[in-house]
């Protein structure tokens, strides 16, 4: 991968968008347990700090999760298709948590859960060619995490995607098994979504969030790179 656009054709959609985005170079993604425990705390606050965005009885009344659903409405999409960061808010809203995958990931998703933000990440050694976030033209091969069968992405649909195919689908919706984030890697791409101005001032927090605990918890240091429809577009 040498460069991440983000196509006219989102801003199409999405005029005020601002994708925060953060290159990880020479990740050792496994801690020794002492670290690994700081992590876990991290994440367990980060439970408690997502209560402040599930206040009200009915869990799709919530101002984060109502607001991207109402985005998710502005392009096509698979039935049942809802922002990542309803999807941690949920498992935190039924008790369930969200659970140890691994360090990269259990620090990003604190950060989502302490700002009410999607995140995502893809390996960097596992994208074809360029990395692009657009407007599917539909068939994109896809595989979603854990499953073997092919489920193209759909003609409209807001997707991130490079040579191969869908790389993650409906935005951060769900990652696609080619390009998950393992103990095995070491380079990765991270972005988050602000979709119009309401959303900056929270993504930008976020990511500064998780700029600082990959700092404190992996000893990795990176730039941040906030990109929009005048600046769409950064060399890796």
């Amino acid at each position: 991968m040498t460069k991440f656009t983000i196509d006219d054709d989102f801003f199409d959609i999405f005029p005020d968008a601002q994708i925060n985005v953060m290159i990880l170079k020479n990740i050792n993604n496994n801690l020794a347990k002492e670290e690994q425990d700081k992590v876990d705390n991290l994440l367990e606050k980060a439970h408690e700090d997502a209560q402040q965005f599930l206040t009200e009885e009915e869990f799709r009344k919530n101002d984060v999760v109502d607001k991207w659903r109402s985005i998710y409405q502005q392009f096509k999409k698979k039935k049942g298709a809802r922002s990542s960061i309803e999807a941690l808010l949920k498992r935190v809203d039924q008790g369930k948590g969200v659970g140890s995958i691994n360090p990269l990931v259990d620090i990003y998703n604190a950060s989502s859960l302490t700002y009410g933000v999607p995140c995502g990440g893809e390996d960097l050694d596992t994208i074809e060619g360029d990395m692009h976030l657009g407007v599917a033209k539909g068939g994109e091969d896809f595989f979603p995490l854990g499953d073997d069968e092919n489920e193209p992405a759909l003609e409209g649909e807001v997707i991130y995607y490079d040579g191969k195919g869908a790389v993650c689908r409906c935005l951060n919706w769900r990652d696609g098994q080619r390009t998950m984030l393992t103990e095995d890697t070491k380079n990765a791409i991270m972005v988050m979504e602000a979709i119009d101005e309401s959303q900056k001032k929270a993504t930008n927090d976020a990511m500064d969030f998780l700029k600082m605990n990959l700092e404190n918890y992996m000893n990795i240091n990176s730039n941040i790179h906030h990109l929009d429809a005048k600046n769409s577009s950064i060399e890796i």
